[in-house]
């Protein structure tokens, strides 16, 4: 398989064939050659990019209404940790081999690049005139292909510690009471959201097969039956910026020792949250199971949907907007809007930028396949 078709999801493909797996492109990342695909990852990439787009267009309609910002609460809790828990396993397979360094380039860095500089030019015309270019202080939702930067980076380093999930919750804990992390490449969300990336580099195809059976799926259903009037229940008196993860507990205000009691409970809370996310993911091939290659579009351009209608005045112009019908139209809108960017024709109009073949960049040792050896 070429390094061309090798990049363009939002996370890359499992490195080991699954029995309903068919051959496709993936993503930036790290499976090898004969890889295949399989539905079930990008089921799961399709659903929860389209909770991350309806997280980030919920605070525009959320004042006023309770239950619009306990459903922005909901989401927010997992929506992320599921896509950096899917994002971990699948980097199993990375090693640092010069192959796998050209695509985390070409397939992570590079968008970022182009990107970011794309965000910094809408909030300067929008909201900061005055606002600086800076590579390292990622924009809006940029941050999060930073932080997979150097999520992959560290995944050989994951495969030799004794106790790689405790070693990274310990990590993530001191980060979360240590104030000031967030001033370079939003390193207070790269260490908070760690843990789950290392859970998905350790998790194996027989834990997922575990969350997809029977009993685990209707245990799902009643943690999200029981999670949804809970959080209703809870957001009067919890700060969203908890689940921001992007200050410190002493940045909210609480001393260091509750501080940790209440990450040590959210990081509890969102993993139950994720485990029945990823429990009740359908594991055919469904009609938007190609979408899951095309999250990396999604994600990189509703950003300008989202920035530019508050930018311009378009929300305000519609106050009907804030109306339980309104909030209904503008999540269906939403949703639709997402469907349509991660489609193929939207990924091959952005293959320039995320999945660019940059041959002349790179030596001839780094373009090919990594040997007979290589997975």
């Amino acid at each position: 398989m070429s390094s061309t078709t090798q990049q363009g999801t939002l996370v890359p493909p499992p490195r080991a064939p699954e029995p309903t797996s068919s051959p496709t492109p993936v993503a930036g990342g790290v499976a090898g050659a004969g890889s295949r695909r399989d539905p079930y990852f990008d089921n799961a990439k399709y659903l929860a990019i389209l909770l991350v787009a309806v997280g980030h267009v919920l605070p525009v309609v959320v004042e006023g209404s309770r239950a619009t910002r306990a459903l922005y609460m909901f989401v927010y809790a997992f929506h992320m940790p599921t896509f950096v828990l899917i994002s971990g396993y699948l980097s199993r397979s990375y090693t640092g081999r010069p192959d796998q360094l050209k695509r985390l380039l070409t397939g992570i860095a590079l968008p970022y690049l182009v990107f970011e500089v794309a965000y910094t030019l809408l909030i300067r015309w929008g909201a900061q005139p005055e606002r600086p270019y800076s590579l390292l202080h990622p924009s809006y939702l940029m941050w999060f292909l930073i932080a997979l930067f150097v999520w992959r980076m560290t995944a050989p380093f994951w495969s030799v510690v004794r106790w790689p999930v405790p070693v990274s919750v310990v990590i993530s804990a001191l980060a979360a009471i240590t104030p000031g992390l967030d001033g370079v490449v939003g390193m207070q969300r790269v260490l908070q959201f760690l843990p789950f990336f290392v859970i998905g580099l350790r998790m194996r195809p027989e834990h997922f097969r575990f969350l997809r059976r029977r009993p685990v799926r209707i245990a799902a259903v009643l943690v999200f039956a029981g999670a949804l009037p809970f959080t209703y229940w809870a957001t009067a008196s919890i700060y969203m910026t908890w689940f921001y993860r992007t200050v410190s507990a002493q940045e909210m205000g609480v001393a260091w020792w509750p501080g940790l009691v209440r990450v040590g409970a959210l990081f509890v809370c969102t993993l139950i949250l994720t485990a029945a996310f990823l429990s009740l993911v359908p594991g055919r091939r469904l009609w938007f199971t190609v979408l899951g290659s095309g999250t990396i579009c999604g994600y990189l351009l509703h950003g300008f949907l989202i920035r530019g209608g508050q930018y311009s005045g378009f929300f305000d112009r519609y106050p009907s907007l804030g109306t339980p019908a309104g909030r209904v139209l503008l999540t269906v809108t939403t949703v639709v809007v997402m469907t349509l960017l991660c489609t193929p024709v939207v990924r091959r109009i952005l293959r320039p930028v995320t999945e660019p073949e940059m041959a002349w960049a790179f030596r001839r040792d780094a373009r090919g396949a990594a040997g007979p050896g290589r997975r």
